[in-house]
């Protein structure tokens, strides 16, 4: 499919915190953000030209939590807005899309969550099936634990391999982090990603746009989200073919062999299924950012993701990234984009990119 060519031009986040005294509404931690992006790129908030956010209501304990959030915008005057129930990386891609269909040239998606305003590790099982799996009340740790021992028992990885991931993060070695005790066996503490409080904000632009705005646009050359079974027993649990399916509509017959990958992991041994699922070669740098490890920011991770990865473009420190967003339980939704400098652009430069639809 031939599409417009579209760019990240960019990037802002409030900090990854374990709490915060700010309301669940976000407007706090979106606030800076915006005032950021504004002021990196020279425009104002008029100059948006269509909003998107993403965010959730069962997080934030009260209904339509989103429209308190657009106090953030300012309500005048009116702004052409929409709201995904789902990560910020989800509103960024229908941002993408109206940019695609030529209805709109800049736009703003941004995500926001206070996890530490309820037991999140207990709200998450909202996410599962409501007649066979939500009654039980099962914790996403649990839910992470039993997936991490069917890949140790199916031989698809270790323990080591799971330390290794968060060894790359926290600077310590395999054998202090395997010296530890479990928090939810086999799952330790460094496998588990804190659950922070956080906002995050992309601006998109159409090509003609981004170069108004930036030197070195970020280009987007491949979008593909897909969707698993929400039967846990349908299932391999060590395996993504959803992630797969999207990287492979995603990237095309381009080279994998990108400069910077953003994966989104809240757990060590689901980077591992993401990253073999990808098809990434040892080359790739996976989460410079430090990823979801360092703070699992529910409803902006997957967002800060892309947005990181584009950052990467946007400063010169890569020529082509790919970036992973997850929702649901166990890695049940999953995003992938592809990015590219103007250097490295191939085909993109043709006006070529790949985009699947969602299934």
């Amino acid at each position: 499919m031939t599409l417009p060519r579209i760019a990240i031009v960019g990037f802002a986040h409030s900090p990854n915190v374990i709490g915060t005294h700010g309301t669940t509404n976000g407007v706090e931690m979106l606030i800076p953000c915006f005032d950021k992006l504004y002021a990196e790129l020279g425009i104002s908030r008029t100059d948006i030209e269509f909003w998107c956010s993403g965010s959730s209501d069962y997080l934030a304990g009260r209904a339509f939590s989103f429209i308190s959030a657009i106090d953030s915008i300012g309500a005048m005057p009116p702004i052409n807005e929409s709201h995904v129930e789902m990560d910020g990386a989800w509103a960024l891609y229908e941002a993408w899309v109206k940019i695609a269909s030529g209805e709109v040239d800049l736009a703003l998606a941004y995500g926001f969550g206070k996890a530490s305003a309820g037991d999140s590790n207990r709200t998450l099982s909202m996410q599962t099936d409501p007649y066979t799996v939500a009654p039980l009340w099962p914790g996403d740790r649990a839910l992470a634990g039993l997936q991490a021992r069917a890949g140790l028992d199916a031989g698809t990885w270790t323990e080591t391999d799971m330390a290794a991931v968060a060894a790359r993060t926290t600077g310590a070695s395999t054998d202090d982090l395997l010296a530890t005790d479990y928090v939810a066996n086999p799952l330790r503490a460094h496998d588990i990603a804190p659950f922070t409080d956080a906002a995050a904000a992309v601006i998109i632009a159409s090509e003609r746009r981004a170069r108004e705005l930036v030197a070195n646009p970020a280009f987007v050359t491949g979008w593909d989200h897909r969707i698993d079974s929400a039967n846990f027993g349908a299932r391999d649990l060590t395996v993504s073919p959803s992630t797969t399916l999207a990287a492979d509509t995603a990237f095309g017959d381009r080279t994998r062999a990108v400069d910077v990958a953003e994966i989104a992991a809240p757990y060590t041994h689901q980077e591992i299924i993401v990253r073999n699922a990808l098809g990434l070669p040892d080359s790739v740098r996976i989460n410079p950012s430090g990823g979801l490890l360092t703070g699992n920011s529910l409803f902006s991770g997957g967002l800060q993701r892309i947005g990181y990865a584009a950052h990467s473009i946007l400063t010169g420190d890569a020529q082509t990234a790919v970036a992973h967003a997850t929702s649901g339980p166990l890695l049940q939704q999953n995003m992938v984009v592809t990015l590219q400098g103007d250097s490295n652009s191939g085909d993109s430069k043709s006006g070529d990119s790949s985009v699947g639809d969602d299934n």
